[in-house]
């Protein structure tokens, strides 16, 4: 299907990985929202994918470029999807974009900022208001390897299956198990710059992904003020365990 650029109803989305992953989670994703006549990109971070030369010096500010450019890239307003610690990216993307280019922040089980926060800020406030009846899971901060210079991480590979892909079949746990990377620390422990003058005013969504075993993220849906909530019963890859039903809340938005 042809994407009709000059459709009143046509939106632009991009999308963007969390830790550790690359452009091609969203693989089931692109199409789905292509057939309802709608633009998506899948904007690959640099250090992740087949650029992964130079991981180590990887800062957030070029995390955020990455997607600016890619932005403004396109005619006319984008909406941003940021999944997992991509939820840092996106929000200091459209503070450099603006709230004429940005029309919305879709959050999609990730890490919802406030100005000054970094990431690494937003996994403690949320360890600390688990709900005390959460069941025992392999949290992710418990599975995570970091270097012994400090500048990159990674997963425990023995359970990234289980933190991430709990719900996927095994074709997809196989394809993201093989390409999975290590993450530059340096974006995860840079503070935010926002402004409620352009953050505080853009339109943001939450996805929650109730059956996530990485980390129960119920405390960020309500960090910041959220139009809407959504919920859906997988784990943190629905991108993967049910892109149908994640493109049906995604192309809903207004």
């Amino acid at each position: 299907m042809i994407h009709n650029a000059f459709s009143p109803s046509s939106k632009t989305y991009l999308f963007v990985h969390g830790a550790w992953h690359g452009a091609w989670c969203w693989n089931k994703v692109i199409p789905l929202v292509q057939a309802k006549e709608h633009k998506a990109i899948a904007v690959e971070l640099p250090g992740h994918g087949p650029d992964n030369g130079r991981i180590s010096q990887i800062s957030l500010n070029d995390y955020v470029n990455a997607v600016v450019k890619t932005a403004n890239d396109q005619i006319g307003p984008v909406i941003l999807v940021g999944h997992s610690m991509a939820g840092i990216v996106i929000a200091q993307a459209a503070e450099k974009l603006g709230s004429k280019k940005v029309s919305a922040l879709i959050y999609l089980d990730a890490f919802l900022p406030r100005n000054g926060e970094s990431l690494f800020a937003l996994v403690e406030a949320t360890l600390q208001h688990l709900p005390p009846h959460a069941s025992r899971k392999p949290y992710l901060v418990e599975n995570i390897i970091t270097a012994e210079d400090y500048q990159t991480n990674w997963v425990n590979p023995e359970m990234a299956a289980q933190i991430f892909y709990h719900d996927c079949s095994d074709e997809d746990k196989k394809f993201a198990l093989a390409r999975i990377s290590q993450e530059p620390v340096a974006p995860l422990a840079t503070p935010l710059s926002l402004t409620d003058e352009i953050y505080g005013v853009i339109p943001k969504y939450f996805i929650l992904c109730t059956e996530s075993q990485d980390m129960d993220k119920t405390f960020l849906s309500t960090h910041v003020p959220c139009e809407k909530v959504y919920t859906l019963a997988s784990s943190h890859s629905p991108f993967f365990s049910m892109p149908e039903k994640l493109v049906e809340i995604l192309t809903e938005l207004k």
